[in-house]
């Protein structure tokens, strides 16, 4: 059996996930889905990147130990991959042990041959992307040295770091590009990493002094393994490289990495000539798609557009989702999510095309047939062209597979579903039943019932539960291979076809609207019901202790007494703004009904009102005597 290995980029957990890291898990979910279906063992890898001063940053913003926000955040993302129905085989963690023993055998390597020396970094350093720029390649916005990616303001670091030869890797890396013309896809995304081969690479800092928050270097722990270097090597630290528990290498080299376009030159050019440096095969694709906005803008959580997939998923399924993405937003460019969009598709592909065309085949069988499928009948008609058809739609949808033309290949499976109903129409079953001519009815139907099988076949990866539906109702039982799909004829007279509910639903379109323009404009208006509001229980509340939390510089643990409620521990941000000795006594208003949240490992059990101007903050208190525990109405 011929192997496949497909890998996503890790995703950083600085935030949580959202449609974007969902799209390109989506997609390498189709392609892993594919090769299975065709007969491939596939091993799918995708995981988390947890190290580096961003991490750092994150976790002390939210006042986090920064392993339990890692905790956090990764099992966020290993949920969402299972509410998605991602069918990875394996989810890796740069904090995994057995990953940074891989890490620390694989610089070792690199030192072993030569191409690891220590230095004096100096340049501009964005902590956002984790990069490092020289002069040239930083831009200049209102007297501002900013990121030429992310358009952040860098800082300019000077340190002693242990540096990697890039510089040696430029000619092999040109050999390498010339001998595999599709190493790089799509082609501009090559083009893009040729330029910056013709201008020269240079050697590059892989580890920090500065923090410490990261898998220590060998041999010199003052300094730890650069983000990037660990991240790269997850791709065969989940494979066991390195370690006794190294079967899974026989998986190695990954036929795709699937990334996003701005980790491009990491990928391209940064791992391969760390593999080479180790003596390790080099992967055989990078395949960077484009960038995914929503409504036109770009995801954001200060927009609020950073939307869960699983809002949409939970509206109209997951396989709709799975169908817009690949159909609307063509595989390798930039792309826009449009919900109006997506409804569009669900309602014109495939409510309209597919769900109809399987709803009023049944039905005849059904009426005619008594559910069962009926024989391949007296050939005439259209049928040499449908049979045609099939196989040059097949092959096409293979070969665009195989080359991670997902998109085309998708439309190529809606064009065969246009020339289906087009047969349907042409051949007129319902004529044929009324002028009794059963042979040809008999093929008409099963003809097109065999269209419909390949139809759900060549959707079973991008549409599982969807095509798993329809192979249920046409009567077919049998094992997902690639025999089905390329030979005409699978479906067995006589098998059990079911007529239930069209596969979907139709959405009203003017109501989606209408509702979407009054939530713009509560939003804009940051408009609350009374019934929001009630929702809201404020207390009075007494701080009977207060100290600072150690380890944190600006967080407070309080106890409190919220009279009938009990007493109970609150953390708050106000060691810049009080010292715990001011706070003892204070009657606070308190939100007594939020759900408890961990800070520095301490459970916060409520939320204190303040009000902050600036960089002043005051605690919104009671005049007055009034007993702990009194309700704010």
């Amino acid at each position: 059996m011929k192997k496949f290995y497909i890998t996503t980029p890790i995703y950083y957990v600085n935030a949580e996930p959202h449609i974007g890291s969902a799209y390109t898990t989506i997609m390498a979910d189709i392609v892993a889905r594919y090769k299975r279906m065709m007969g491939y063992d596939v091993f799918f890898l995708t995981g988390t990147d947890e190290h580096g001063l961003k991490i750092l940053q994150s976790a002390k913003k939210k006042g986090k130990d920064v392993r339990e926000f890692c905790d956090e955040l990764a099992g966020k993302f290993k949920e969402l991959w299972k509410d998605l129905k991602i069918t990875n085989d394996y989810f890796i963690r740069t904090t995994d042990p057995d990953h940074e023993e891989t890490v620390k055998f694989f610089v070792r390597k690199m030192v072993e041959n030569g191409d690891v020396y220590k230095g004096k970094y100096s340049g501009w350093y964005c902590v956002h992307c984790e990069t490092y720029y020289d002069e040239d390649e930083v831009e200049e916005i209102d007297g501002k040295k900013v990121c030429p990616v992310c358009k952040r303001e860098v800082k300019w670091v000077e340190e002693e770091n242990y540096f990697f030869k890039l510089s040696k890797y430029n000619e092999p890396l040109k050999k390498l590009f010339e001998e595999n013309p599709d190493f790089v896809e799509p082609e501009f995304r090559k083009n893009e990493m040729l330029k910056i081969l013709e201008k020269g690479l240079k050697d590059i800092s892989i580890t920090r002094t500065t923090f410490k928050w990261g898998i220590p270097f060998p041999g010199d722990e003052k300094h730890v393994i650069y983000v990037w270097v660990d991240a790269l090597i997850n791709y065969v630290s989940a494979l066991g490289y390195g370690r006794k528990d190294s079967e899974k290498m026989k998986y190695w080299p990954a036929d795709v990495h699937l990334i996003g376009k701005e980790i491009n030159r990491f990928h391209s050019l940064i791992w391969p000539a760390m593999l080479m440096s180790a003596g390790l095969d080099l992967p055989r694709k990078v395949f960077a798609h484009g960038w995914l906005t929503v409504n036109g803008q770009k995801i954001s959580k200060s927009l609020g557009n950073a939307v869960d997939p699983r809002e949409f998923v939970k509206k109209y399924g997951n396989d709709v989702v799975r169908y817009y993405l690949v159909r609307d937003i063509v595989f390798g460019k930039d792309g826009d999510f449009s919900e109006e969009k997506l409804v569009n598709r669900l309602n014109a592909d495939l409510a309209n095309d597919y769900g109809n065309l399987l709803h009023r085949t049944l039905a005849m069988v059904k009426k005619y047939f008594n559910s069962s499928v009926p024989s391949p009948g007296k050939s005439g008609g259209m049928d040499d062209e449908l049979k045609k058809r099939t196989e040059e739609t097949v092959n096409s949808y293979i070969e665009l597979m195989d080359s991670l033309r997902l998109t085309e290949a998708v439309e190529k499976v809606w064009e065969y579903i246009s020339f289906l109903n087009t047969y349907f129409d042409r051949e007129r079953p319902w004529i044929l039943a009324k002028e009794k001519n059963e042979e040809r009815l008999s093929a008409v139907l099963y003809n097109t019932l065999e269209g419909i099988l390949k139809v759900a076949m060549m959707a079973m990866p991008i549409m599982p539960d969807t095509s798993e539906k329809v192979l249920r109702r046409i009567g077919f039982n049998e094992e997902i291979k690639p025999e089905p799909l390329t030979s005409w004829g699978v479906l067995k007279s006589g098998s059990r076809a079911i007529h239930g509910k069209p596969l979907f639903e139709k959405i009203d379109v003017k109501k989606l609207k209408k509702v979407a323009e009054v939530k713009k404009l509560e939003e804009k208006d940051n408009i609350i019901t009374i019934d929001e509001f009630g929702k809201v229980d404020l207390r009075v509340a007494k701080i009977l202790k207060a100290e600072r939390v150690e380890g944190s510089e600006k967080l407070i643990k309080m106890e409190i007494d919220v009279g009938e409620l009990g007493k109970r521990t609150l953390v708050g941000g106000l060691a810049k703004h009080y010292t715990p000795e001011e706070l003892v006594g204070k009657l606070i208003i308190v939100v007594a009904n939020l759900k408890p949240r961990k800070l520095f490992g301490i459970e916060s059990q409520g939320m204190l009102l303040a009000a902050k101007i600036g960089d002043k903050m005051k605690l919104l208190t009671v005049e007055g005597e009034i007993e702990p525990g009194a309700k704010i109405s």
